[in-house]
């Protein structure tokens, strides 16, 4: 039965590559059906849902690949995509940084691309918080200035009674009238400026520090290593430069991957800016 079972995945893996993602979706299912015990079946089952956009489908075949083999990087990472893409970054976050933990352990060749499904799902979070907090204060805004109209349309309301009980000229009216329209369209205009000022995130310059900049790939650093010279790098992009060439990118003497010490500082330093500020994921 297995033997079926690898003989399908393979027609599988063939599909795939091709492009046909729904024939693949279908070959893995048959070898699901022959071996139910091979996590790699619903991984690779999984990944063809993703390329579907079959979202839940996907979810549950990452879940039932973890269930199989608790340290499966694939189950994790593409778990983490399929809860991105269904806007539920808390959880993809946590599914992501999974995934980095395995593949940092692993030695794994995928750090650059996990690491950026990391940062993803934090902008996504920034992202969810920041529409909420907009909301909120649009809503205040709202309320304000719909109290500033409610009292234009009282005065404008005692202003008619004047007109039709005391005979008010009508030239004198109509100047009232645009004096208590103008005076409410100012109030309106500097309530907003009040707001836009008060608002610290409209006064926040757009740029990065330098230090949480990785010095190869130019982005913000999500797990920062420190060489042995002091110089800091994102450990994905440092290790996909060392299995290249070990040595130093800046002053080119030997390095290799265990000469890398965590640089836990820098790492709170660069989550908590992305705490507040998300926008520079993709700076």
């Amino acid at each position: 039965m297995a033997n079926t079972a690898v003989a399908l995945k393979e027609q599988g893996n063939a599909a795939f590559q091709k492009g046909d993602f729904k024939n693949a979706e279908v070959l893995y299912t048959r070898a699901i059906q022959k071996d139910p015990s091979n996590s790699i079946l619903f991984t690779n089952r999984a990944f063809s849902r993703i390329k579907l956009q079959s979202w839940n489908p996907c979810i549950d075949d990452c879940i039932k690949a973890i269930e199989l083999q608790h340290d499966t990087m694939k189950g994790y990472y593409y778990l983490a995509q399929a809860q991105l893409a269904l806007h539920h970054p808390n959880e993809a976050l946590s599914s992501a940084l999974t995934a980095y933990e395995i593949c940092i352990k692993s030695h794994n060749a995928s750090a650059a691309s996990i690491s950026s499904l990391v940062l993803q799902a934090k902008k996504e979070k920034w992202e969810v918080r920041e529409r909420d907090r907009i909301r909120r204060r649009s809503e205040l805004m709202q309320e304000l200035e719909h109290s500033i109209q409610g009292k234009e349309r009282e005065e404008l309301h005692t202003l008619e009674i004047r007109i039709e009980r005391y005979g008010l000229n009508e030239a004198e009216g109509e100047e009232e009238k645009a004096e208590i329209e103008s005076s409410t369209r100012r109030k309106i205009e500097e309530l907003r400026s009040v707001f836009a000022i008060a608002d610290p995130k409209n006064l926040q310059r757009r740029d990065v520090p330098d230090y949480l900049v990785d010095n190869i790939s130019f982005n913000i650093m999500h797990d920062p290593v420190v060489t042995k010279n002091g110089q800091s790098y994102d450990r994905s992009t440092i290790t996909e430069h060392l299995r290249r060439s070990e040595t130093d990118p800046l002053t080119r003497e030997p390095l290799k991957r265990d000469d890398l010490r965590p640089n836990l500082a820098l790492k709170q330093a660069c989550s908590d800016f992305l705490e507040e500020n998300g926008w520079a994921v993709d700076w």
